[in-house]
């Protein structure tokens, strides 16, 4: 597309979890840390709260490949799931599937014996439970009473549950309160600010071959914060697009109209995070591109 034409050798905004694109941004940085102290503490539960596009499941991913000599983990990236359903993963993740039609009973004590046999040879082992805020109560209080295992050498499961700030609503009703008491670290991702915006398109542009030659002006950064209001995510589906709009232009440099254009064409922007065109620049972000269709077809 417009690799070539900026001298990049790969794909610098794509949206999936791209361990060659990680960026250790501060708030990762600091969530990380206090994860994995309180893992090594040996707590029960620790909680990772995040608005949608904030990193969460990079930093999950991440996280996990960084404990793989260290821990046996289970990952749930979909955890709308009955309480039987959570055994039943945990156990096939562990690759030890349960017996077929297995009893809630049954597969609560065959889970026992796998982990304690992991305990047992030294191991430790933890869930890692991503959109948590979508899990039933009845599955939260079952992993609740899972994570109440114990041998000689401490708990036989921790859990971290990864969530949006839905999680925190949904930790506080009353029927959840024990699990809520037990979660002993907490963190949360906030939205980057401007001078950490900056560092992360920097960054990954670099990641992605770029050379000493700037590609976003200081005003199309400036755009694409106060536009994406510091998301991440947003951040690079504006950045994706503001540079097919340079491409289009025949520009070496994005600027700050090429942002404008994107933004115009990008869905999940707060309404009040964005700037509305004047009948002018409207008139002339039309006549540049021709109409949104050709846009669209460009992107394919």
């Amino acid at each position: 597309m417009y690799l070539q034409h900026f001298g990049l050798r790969s794909m610098p905004f794509e949206q999936t979890v791209n361990g060659r694109l990680y960026i250790d941004l501060p708030a990762h940085r600091e969530a990380l840390n206090t994860i994995l102290f309180g893992l090594r503490s040996g707590e029960g539960f620790i909680k990772v709260v995040g608005e949608v596009g904030t990193g969460k499941t990079a930093l999950c991913r991440n996280l996990l490949t960084r404990l793989e000599a260290e821990y046996v983990t289970a990952y749930l990236p979909n955890p709308a799931i009955r309480p039987l359903d959570l055994l039943l993963a945990v156990a096939d993740q562990l690759g030890v599937p349960l017996p077929p039609k297995s009893s809630m009973h049954i597969a609560h004590k065959y889970t026992r014996e796998i982990l304690l046999d992991i305990a047992r040879r030294g191991g430790h082992f933890a869930v890692f439970v991503d959109e948590a805020q979508t899990m039933p109560h009845a599955t939260l209080e079952s992993l609740r009473l899972l994570s109440n295992l114990e041998s000689h050498r401490g708990k036989l499961v921790q859990v971290v549950l990864f969530g949006q700030p839905e999680l925190d609503e949904r930790l506080g009703h009353y029927s959840l309160r024990q699990l809520q008491q037990r979660i002993s670290f907490s963190a949360r991702l906030e939205p980057l600010d401007r001078k950490t915006c900056r560092s992360y398109i920097h960054r990954r542009l670099v990641h992605s071959g770029m050379s000493t030659k700037r590609i976003f002006t200081p005003a199309a950064v400036e755009s694409i914060h106060r536009n994406s209001g510091g998301i991440p995510r947003l951040i690079n589906v504006l950045c994706h697009k503001s540079l097919i709009a340079a491409f289009i232009d025949g520009e070496f440099q994005v600027a700050r109209r090429h942002v404008s254009r994107a933004t115009s064409d990008t869905e999940g922007l707060k309404r009040w995070q964005r700037r509305p065109l004047r009948r002018q620049e409207h008139a002339k972000h039309v006549g540049s591109i021709g109409s949104t269709a050709s846009w669209r077809n460009f992107l394919g």
